[in-house]
């Protein structure tokens, strides 16, 4: 655990790095300095990079992109601003806050913390992402939110779940489940709160 934040920022500058390579290593892309958005498009036929440059920035895009792309969008309920919001609260969840594992039988016991930001962010996601989790199963979990944090209790019902539970730790638990893409779609067509 106490390495996380280190494996965290190694994953961060590789996952940024492998599309920028792709691009540089293109043999008809040529790299533009200065212009606008429109002149660095209309350059060449060679490869684009495919990533938008910054995780929060990609995901928004993306869900722009769904929004036009269906003729059923009630542009009158959409709020990005919901959705923005909501990912500065994924990425202070992730790399601002500190979790700790405590085992006791077929239980592990993460306390985590954190201060401004990130302690609003454990209290906004925390007991939501584990009444997601509890609905999917196999584990039961029981958030609690505290002064500094939350303290979230996974119950294993078998060894091998146990071991999951504990390789995953914390952060790994927070990311599981497909639940986070739908959930951001809705947030964005002004379907639910943060």
């Amino acid at each position: 655990m106490k390495h996380l934040p280190l494996v965290l920022a190694c994953v961060v500058a590789l996952a940024a790095a492998v599309p920028a390579y792709h691009w540089i290593s293109s043999s008809d892309a040529t790299p533009i300095a200065g212009g606008s958005h429109a002149d660095h498009a209309a350059h060449g036929s060679g490869a684009i990079p495919s990533e938008g440059g910054q995780s929060a920035f990609a995901a928004i895009a993306e869900i722009v992109a769904l929004l036009e792309a269906d003729p059923a969008t009630d542009w009158s309920k959409v709020d990005i601003a919901v959705l923005r919001d909501h990912l500065v609260d994924m990425n202070s969840l992730m790399l601002e806050t500190t979790a700790t594992a405590v085992v006791e039988g077929d239980t592990v016991r993460f306390h985590v913390e954190g201060q401004g930001n990130a302690l609003r962010a454990i209290h906004a996601m925390v007991p939501a992402h584990a009444a997601e989790l509890n609905a999917s199963g196999p584990w039961i979990l029981k958030a609690e939110t505290t002064p500094s944090g939350a303290i979230l209790t996974v119950t294993s019902p078998t060894p091998g779940e146990l071991e999951k539970v504990k390789a995953l730790g914390f952060f790994g638990v927070m990311a599981k489940g497909s639940n986070h893409q739908p959930h951001h779609l809705a947030m964005a067509r002004g379907l639910m709160s943060h």
